[in-house]
């Protein structure tokens, strides 16, 4: 009787253990996602040039999964296929970066770091409905308006305020969202593995390190110094793209897909406060109504119902 009576009990155990699990990996890759926006602006501010820090993001990664992708298999690309693959890498991979790291020279961290996921799960609702045949319900509707009006906060200050350069920046931020959205759709839709997808990203990307280092890109690090190279090794190479793939692939097993996709949401938050604390970037007011205005949206688009 008294095994019985223990069972139940013990068998809950690794149920909130797992929860609990979920909950700090989930966090953990909200807080590393948002530690490279911030490490990218700081990167740009003290020096770094956009293709430096694209260096930084795949190089250190791409070294490292090299042995993972030729055990895995060249022929088939670790079975996702080099057609795919090169897919999945434009849309995903050095390309979206770059041109994501371009956008914060124009706007300031509270743009970017708000408009982009913004757009990401725009464009994943309407790819949802239009690729994958999802049937999206009315309050994911009215989260995605509630969405754009956000973005329209945030915008009007780029309009009204910081002249037709940071227009382009908040414009650069939208293409990269949207090319997010794609990138996202089709690893569900091909159902591939997002380590795989990571891993196999990062490897390909070396194929750049060549021209990068031909144009002189290496000096350019060296002038900068020793620590603010790590700095970044570690922010865009390490946090922003591995591991914080790994942290919301574990947050995703643990927790499923609906509870897991709270916590991207999180990230324009973070970003916000982390650049207000680490490189005094405090964000306007135009930019704290534009950011709780999307946080509800986000709210809205991650229900069920």
């Amino acid at each position: 009787m008294n095994k019985h009576a223990a069972s139940p009990k013990t068998a809950a155990l690794p149920d909130k253990k797992a929860i609990l699990i979920g909950v700090a990996c989930g966090l953990g890759a909200a807080l590393c996602w948002a530690l490279g926006f911030v490490a990218t602006r700081h990167g740009l501010k003290v020096g770094f040039t956009p293709v430096d820090l694209l260096m930084h993001r795949f190089l250190w990664s791409g070294i490292v999964f090299i042995p993972l992708v030729v055990r895995a298999g060249l022929k088939d690309l670790c079975g996702i296929g080099w057609g795919r693959g090169m897919a999945l890498m434009m849309l995903g991979g050095p390309v979206m970066s770059l041109i994501s790291y371009v956008g914060f020279v124009f706007v300031p961290l509270g743009h970017g770091s708000v408009i982009q996921p913004s757009c990401a799960t725009l464009g994943g609702l309407f790819l949802a409905v239009v690729l994958l045949k999802e049937q999206i319900s009315p309050s994911r509707v009215a989260g995605a308006v509630v969405i754009v009006t956000g973005l329209a906060v945030i915008g009007s200050e780029s309009i009204g305020h910081m002249g037709l350069s940071a227009v382009m920046g908040d414009l650069i931020f939208v293409t990269t969202g949207l090319m997010f959205a794609g990138f996202a759709t089709l690893v569900r839709y091909w159902r591939v593995s997002a380590f795989s997808v990571a891993t196999v990203i990062s490897v390909l990307s070396l194929s750049l390190f060549p021209l990068y280092a031909a144009s002189g890109g290496l000096a350019r690090d060296a002038a900068i110094g020793l620590n603010e190279n790590a700095l970044q090794a570690v922010a865009q190479g390490i946090l922003a793209g591995p591991a914080a793939m790994y942290l919301f692939a574990l947050s995703i097993q643990r927790l499923g897909v609906a509870r897991a996709a709270v916590f991207p949401a999180t990230v324009p938050v973070l970003t916000l406060l982390l650049g207000w604390l680490l490189i005094g970037e405090p964000p306007t007011t135009l930019q704290a109504a534009g950011l709780v205005t999307v946080l509800a949206g986000f709210y809205l688009a991650q229900r069920q119902s």
